[in-house]
């Protein structure tokens, strides 16, 4: 797209998206030498009242710009959420329903680690209201999750999914991966096989990969090559496919009626309220405006705010024209059937023929569809997202 096409956005068109809610608990076990994400091994004793008490403050502080707003999900992330007790996850969400509203269907999920510790809370869990578990499995071979880091074995992580379906969960999503340290293809199969068995409704299938200031990226263990990679993603999606999963985006597959609502908001570019240490939020205002928050990212300097009007508050930007047409576009064509084009426009503000131009650079090169009107990468765009994506940046709008 050409520096000098339209930047306005059209007046009218701009509808408030569903609204979900992020709630991050920033603390681990300790940290798995792939991981990046803002986690920090537990030291000590957790101070799960404190930063229960500072999630429902950071919440209230969110809520004027939600007001009169239905959310759709809740998502308990990590860092390992199943660290802290089912009586401070009950008091979270307790709280939570006297601060802002909650659709009565509310899809509320955590993520848990199958260490066995974290599966005695599973009961606990449901009776506080979590309808969608999301267990970090990652692999069911011994060796695999010790190379890994990982602190369950493969037992524990066979025992959490048999006591999360006898304590009532109807809606369960293993996380796996592949490319392991020395994993061969047949291994890969064999983990995925293992899982499938479980009877997961969902499974997020993904490769490992080398995220930098992470110990794995600083001494790399020995990975398998491109040839296994691909021999691995290719038989496992035809592996689940069997097995009756659908592939609706690019690493997650599910049975009918299974997809998760919360992912589904990201990817179609919907708003999410984030609380907690480093979260992050997207918000539409009623004028039209459309923004980003973060939070203070380190959990000692979250729990010791707490004056001011947004005390937690580490940072705001709204979100220009060129902003919008690349984050929805690097969402929305991670879906396999991709998003109706008036979607684009309904999110944005945004006529569609800001991205005319875009549009057909990419449809020219076979990585996207324009089909009864909807937006769809290709097969070939949908293995090549790192090429479709860029052809919707543009470092200029007026």
């Amino acid at each position: 797209m050409s520096s000098d096409s339209p930047a306005l956005p059209v007046s009218g068109m701009l509808k408030l998206p569903p609204l979900s809610l992020y709630v991050h608990i920033p603390w681990c076990a300790r940290k798995c030498p792939y991981c990046d994400f803002n986690s920090h091994p537990q030291k000590g004793t957790l101070q799960e009242k404190a930063y229960v008490d500072a999630l429902l403050q950071d919440l209230r502080t969110e809520q004027v710009s939600v007001s009169e707003r239905l959310v759709q999900s809740v998502f308990i992330g990590g860092g390992t959420p199943s660290l802290f007790s089912a009586e401070s996850i009950r008091r979270l969400l307790s709280g939570m329903a006297g601060c802002i509203s909650l659709a009565e269907d509310v899809e509320i999920t955590l993520e848990a680690n199958p260490g066995a510790l974290e599966s005695e809370r599973l009961p606990g869990y449901r009776e506080a209201g979590v309808n969608r578990l999301s267990l970090g499995v990652q692999s069911l071979n011994h060796e695999s999750l010790q190379a890994l880091g990982r602190i369950h074995g493969s037992d524990e992580a066979f025992a959490a999914v048999d006591r999360a379906v006898r304590c009532g969960f109807e809606r369960i999503n293993l996380d796996l991966m592949f490319g392991l340290p020395s994993q061969t293809p047949e291994m890969a199969q064999a983990d995925l096989t293992a899982a499938i068995g479980l009877a997961p409704g969902h499974l997020s299938y993904y490769q490992l990969t080398l995220e930098p200031n992470t110990p794995f990226y600083q001494s790399p263990p020995e990975l398998p090559d491109e040839d296994s990679l691909w021999q691995m993603q290719q038989q496992g999606h035809e592996r689940l496919l069997k097995a009756g999963f659908e592939q609706y985006e690019v690493s997650a597959f599910s049975r009918p009626g299974e997809r998760c609502r919360h992912n589904l908001n990201y990817w179609r570019f919907g708003d999410y309220i984030g609380i907690g240490a480093g979260a992050h939020s997207k918000i539409t205002t009623r004028d039209g405006v459309i923004m980003r928050r973060w939070k203070r990212r380190h959990p000692n300097d979250y729990l010791a705010a707490g004056a001011g009007a947004l005390p937690f508050l580490l940072g705001e930007r709204v979100l220009r024209p060129q902003d919008l047409t690349v984050e929805f576009m690097m969402n929305a064509l991670r879906l396999k059937d991709g998003v109706e084009e008036e979607l684009f426009s309904a999110t944005t503000g945004l006529a569609l023929d800001f991205i005319r131009e875009s549009l057909e650079t990419a449809i020219k090169k076979g990585l996207l569809h324009s089909i009864n009107g909807r937006l769809c990468p290709t097969p070939l765009g949908f293995r090549f997202l790192n090429e479709l994506v860029p052809i919707f940046e543009v470092t200029d709008a007026t």
